[in-house]
Parts: structure tokens; sequence; C-alpha cells
């Protein structure tokens, strides 16, 4: 087996690459907006690398990646699954992985305190692949951070030639993956798949709150293709009232307009999601279902007070802030994300916890998100 840097042409959907005492940690935020950052939950989604993959040119037959993973444990709950590690071949998966040691950072829920358990590095191993030349891409976990150590293989690994439109995505926990099964499956990953482009994944568990520094960062990405999914953070978090709403998405949109005039953009509006729907946040986790040992949230804000943001209202506001906007900007259009999932689907696949779809809806809307106009 022969030694390979990781090197960042060979890194694909990563905004940046922190060096470490172990390796590389690739980022989904550039460093000065990373400084920006008010809060652990969005730092931790950042970081974790949702959409990023190593993609080569190879013959080789065997492959070695050494990494150090940093596993999120809650106290008092079960173990979480490791994080998955998908290799695809000239377009098709191939294999799936975990990788054993790493760090463990223990979250109390009662308190917020966090503790960090140093672990040893562990190594992915794909063999018995096909000796011809191709396209190897091997996919990082989504949900769990990954320094990336070492790369090794039977065979020289060269860069994949990036020969192909570039669509920059920016949403929330249900881009990111949330229960997606593995990282080539999230709704992102399948849809950029199924129409041939690059991803960069800016989908933040928690994260989507029309934070200027996103915009700023899609402002300043290479980009062919754009789009924003806007809204059940804002819903979930009652972060904003109705009056900042509009004025924000208008806001974020100029800056990214500022780097990209004329790229194709699409604002996306929420998936359907009954408990916010016509009632406001904050979502808070279902007692009863704890209780019965599931997790569940429930919508706990004053379904009366007219001021506060629920979907319909989201949905809405975006549709007026686009077509305002649509008269000076011909490449600006607006998706009704339940045309993605809808109340029908809700019936037939409801989302486990109320909030976030399962495995089988992510692969339902990257199908359909693949067939829209702005990755055709």
């Amino acid at each position: 087996m022969r030694s390979t840097p990781i090197t960042p042409d060979l890194v694909r959907g990563a905004v940046e690459l922190e060096p470490t005492e172990q390796g590389l940690l690739p980022h989904r935020l550039p460093a000065w907006a990373r400084a920006q950052v008010p809060d652990d939950q969005l730092a931790l989604a950042e970081s974790q690398p949702s959409g990023v993959r190593l993609v080569v040119r190879t013959t080789a037959t065997a492959l070695e990646l050494d990494v150090l993973a940093t596993k999120l444990a809650y106290v008092g709950a079960p173990p979480r699954p490791d994080g998955v590690y998908d290799l695809v071949v000239d377009g098709r998966l191939v294999g799936r992985a975990s990788a054993d040691g790493g760090n463990v950072r223990s979250i109390d829920m009662t308190t917020g305190a966090a503790t960090t358990t140093p672990g040893p590095v562990g190594t992915i191993r794909f063999g018995d692949l096909p000796s011809s030349s191709k396209l190897v891409e091997l996919w990082l976990p989504h949900n769990e951070v990954t320094e990336l150590v070492g790369l090794r293989s039977d065979a020289d690994l060269e860069p994949a030639p990036r020969d192909r439109r570039t669509w920059v995505h920016h949403g929330s926990s249900i881009s990111h993956g949330s229960n997606a099964e593995s990282p080539s499956t999230t709704w992102p990953a399948l849809a950029a798949s199924r129409a041939g482009v690059d991803l960069v994944n800016l989908g933040f568990g928690g994260g989507a709150l029309l934070d200027p520094f996103v915009a700023r960062t899609m402002r300043d990405l290479p980009a062919d293709l754009l789009s924003v999914k806007i809204g059940i953070n804002l819903v979930n978090t009652d972060l904003m009232r109705l009056r900042a709403f509009a004025p924000a998405v208008h806001g974020f949109l100029d800056t990214i307009r500022d780097g990209h005039p004329t790229t194709p953009l699409l604002v996306v509006s929420p998936i359907w999601c009954e408990i916010h729907e016509r009632t406001p946040g904050p979502a808070m986790p279902d007692l009863t279902a704890i209780a019965e040992g599931r997790l569940s949230f429930a919508a706990t804000g004053d379904a009366t007070d007219r001021t506060r943001l629920t979907l319909e209202t989201v949905r809405d506001v975006l549709a007026g802030v686009v077509e305002a906007r649509s008269a000076d900007d011909p490449h600006l259009q607006y998706l009704d994300g339940r045309e993605l999932y809808g109340e029908a689907d809700a019936a037939r696949l409801p989302l486990p916890d109320q909030l976030h779809p399962d495995a089988e809806t992510h692969r339902r809307i990257g199908e359909r998100f693949a067939e829209h106009p702005l990755l055709r």
C-alpha cells in the first residue's frame, strides 16, 4: 500500500480544510465565518462533513483511510450508532463502513455541559474493487466530525477532473441529513447524484437562521447553481417575528446576489410539518413520548399571536419576496417545499419525530428535487 497526501484537490464539498495535530479537519464554513458563530449547535453542525467526500481516479483495488472521529453521546441515553462512510464507484454505491476508536463528546441534555474524552485514530478499509480505471468517491459521515489523517491504496490516486456544475445549497437539519441512511443518501446528495452536479452542502442542523455570515459564504463560493431552503428553523426556534422576516430574507438574497448576480437561485420553502403548519414555535421535546421511550417534538407557541411565524406564514412571505424580486431578477425562482413532501406524503410517510424525515422520505425528496429545472 502506498500513501497519498490528502490535499484540497482530492476533497469535494468542504469549504475549508483546517490543519490539526492529527491531519485535516473539513469545515463547511470558512474560519472568518466560524469566528462569528454564536452557539455550539452551529459550530458542531458546520464541522460535521455532510456532503464532503474524497474524489479520485484510480486503478486501485484497495483503499484505506485513517480518521479521527468525534462521536456524540448523550448522558443517560443509549449509545448512538457510529458514523457511516459510503464508497461510490462510477456512480454506484459499492460499500459502507464505520471507523473504530475516536474521541467521544458526552453531552448532558439537562445542563448543556459537554466533555470530550480523547480516543485513538481508526481506519476505514475497502477492498476487492475492480482494477480498471474508475471514479471513486469516499463520502464522509454526514453527522460525525471527522479528521482526515492518512490515505493509502495499492495504486496511484489522481485528482478527478472538475467537469460538473457546482451546486451550493443551504438549509436546515433536513438538508444536513437528519435521519438519512448514510452520507450519499441525504436528499441533497441523492439529488446531486441523479442530476450529475457537484454538491456543496451548507445544510446545518438547527442552523438555517438567515445568518449574514452564511450568505457571505455563499456569495464568495464558486457556484453554477444556488438554492436556499428557509423557514423551519426560524419557526421551531421562535427566533424571529413577522416584521423582521421579509427584510431578513431580502438582505440574505441581496448578499448572495452581490457575488452571483445572474446565477440561477432557487428559494425553497419548508416541507410539510404538521406541528408547525399553523402553530408557532418553539418546538420542545414531547415529554409524554420521552416517557414512552420515543423522541418526538411538539409546537408550544401561541397560535393566536399573528406576529409569530408559522410555516403557512413563512411560505406566503417567501412567495411574495420572490415575486417582488423576480421582475428585476429573472434567474430567481421559488419552490413550495410541499411539492417535495406534502400533506399526502405525510399520511403515508409520517415524520418519525414530527420534525425530521426518515431514510425513505430523504429518497423521495431527493428524487423530486433532481427533477426541478434548477438541476436539469
